[in-house]
């Protein structure tokens, strides 16, 4: 049904659990992939088991000359990049009166200043084509706020801002641009939890279970394709009611 044949996908962040789903279920879709991450070894494993039209790319999304050389690599390997989707993202957790200001810096620059980059190399050539989606990936936390993670959590609710203003931006040229905000998705985070904070934390949730990362690669799949062609602009919470 959400077909992206002929189309190709940059996913950054693509060897985290979240930017792993979405690369195997665009690919299941048709999409040729550009992968981009830190970690080579889990990278280019990823790369030879998801089989042909896909390009690994390690690069740093904090520095303004790798993402050049990342976007320069890419059109250049598949010729166009019709889908991005900003999903690489860190957290330094902390009390705001015990944060250090690099720790704040390092966040922002890579949860907010990576997707102002990254999108504004990709999307000249977008418009030239006039067509496209962008794609970030944001978090509830985001949206409700989350004890020790004033960085994290300004962070994700800027992408909420550029997403809305961008949207506006580029609707004319049949460029639409979402974003999708995970609640507590099932991961190496979750699986380290005590029984006792597993229940904590799902008293919270109204589905009384974590998300599993299809779920959010699943949405990625539906408005990257045709089917999403007319939702733009928007934050879509995937968080089982917990927002």
């Amino acid at each position: 049904m959400f077909d992206l044949t002929g189309k190709t996908a940059l996913i950054t962040g693509a060897t985290g659990g979240i930017g792993m789903a979405i690369a195997k279920e665009m690919k299941a879709r048709g999409a040729k992939l550009i992968l981009s991450g830190t970690k080579k070894d889990i990278l280019d494993k990823l790369v030879t088991d998801l089989g042909n039209d896909v390009k690994g790319i390690v690069a740093d999304i904090g520095d303004k000359d790798s993402i050049a050389s990342m976007a320069k690599e890419a059109e250049n390997h598949f010729g166009r990049v019709d889908i991005l989707v900003n999903n690489a993202g860190i957290t330094i957790d902390g009390l705001l009166m015990r944060m250090k200001d690099e720790d704040w810096d390092d966040v922002n620059n890579t949860n907010l200043s990576s997707v102002f980059n990254i999108t504004k190399a990709f999307i000249k050539s977008m418009v030239k084509q006039r067509e496209g989606r962008v794609i970030n990936i944001s978090s509830v936390a985001g949206l409700m706020g989350n004890p020790g993670q004033v960085n994290y959590s300004s962070s994700k609710a800027a992408i909420g801002g550029f997403t809305k203003s961008l949207a506006k931006e580029l609707a004319s040229r049949n460029i639409t641009v979402n974003s999708i905000a995970p609640g507590f998705i099932s991961s190496d985070m979750t699986d380290a939890l005590t029984d006792d904070q597993k229940s904590e934390i799902l008293n919270q949730i109204p589905i009384r279970k974590f998300g599993d990362p299809k779920n959010i690669a699943e949405l990625a799949v539906f408005l990257a394709s045709e089917k999403g062609q007319y939702i733009t602009g928007q934050t879509i919470s995937v968080d089982g009611g917990l927002y």
